[in-house]
């Protein structure tokens, strides 16, 4: 098999900036998942800041690697709705199986043979138990957070995005980050609920705090 190189996985980057999240419903702002990744690299980049100044050794070479890779393989299969994905736990098996095959197939055929090593570790699933792992799962339920908070705060009822704000809000108060969860929780959240909204967004948090209440 002839081994393109590296032009082809440059190239296929433009494709991730045409992939749209959450496809199929009506948004006022649309989101790729190219512009996904590097926010969520931004978010793992300030929480981390925190987790070390807190005291916690930081991998910032394997941070930095986790985020902005950790949604490449969506390249091939494309955004899958949340809902459908965690349908069932033989589904979502189902789905990373084949993103981590199909993943396996493009690392052998188009990056250079001397690389493989090194690109199959970066493209590995970076969701993990390591500080860097749960960094990662944080920055990006904190961008499903945003994204959805962004359509309520603007009047979209779609009972997809009051679900997708009720489930992020959720995980991100249960991942083991103590001082990012705290952090979230009493400034951030704060500031968001503050915001004028078209619907009750703030009752709808203090809803979801009370099933979170230390």
């Amino acid at each position: 098999m002839i081994n393109i190189g590296i032009h082809t996985f440059f190239t296929s980057l433009n494709d991730l900036e045409r992939i749209i999240r959450c496809p199929g419903r009506f948004k006022f702002e649309e989101h790729n998942v190219a512009a996904h990744s590097w926010k969520v690299s931004q978010y793992a980049m300030f929480f981390a800041t925190l987790e070390e100044r807190a005291g916690n050794n930081i991998d910032w070479k394997s941070l930095y690697e986790k985020t902005i890779n950790h949604d490449f393989a969506e390249v091939f299969i494309g955004d899958i709705k949340t809902p459908v994905k965690h349908a069932s736990v033989e589904l979502k098996q189902m789905l990373s199986h084949v993103e981590e095959k199909m993943m396996e197939k493009f690392i052998i055929e188009e990056i250079p043979e001397d690389l493989q090593d090194i690109f199959f570790e970066r493209m590995k699933e970076g969701k993990d138990g390591t500080i860097e792992g749960r960094l990662l799962e944080f920055a990006d339920k904190l961008d499903q957070f945003y994204e959805s908070f962004a359509e309520l705060k603007r009047g979209n009822t779609d009972k997809e995005f009051v679900h997708m704000y009720q489930v992020a809000l959720s995980k991100l108060l249960l991942i083991n980050l103590p001082t990012s969860v705290q952090y979230f929780r009493n400034e951030i959240l704060a500031d968001a609920v503050a915001e004028k909204t078209i619907i009750d967004i703030a009752k709808l948090t203090e809803n979801i705090l009370k099933q979170h209440t230390d």
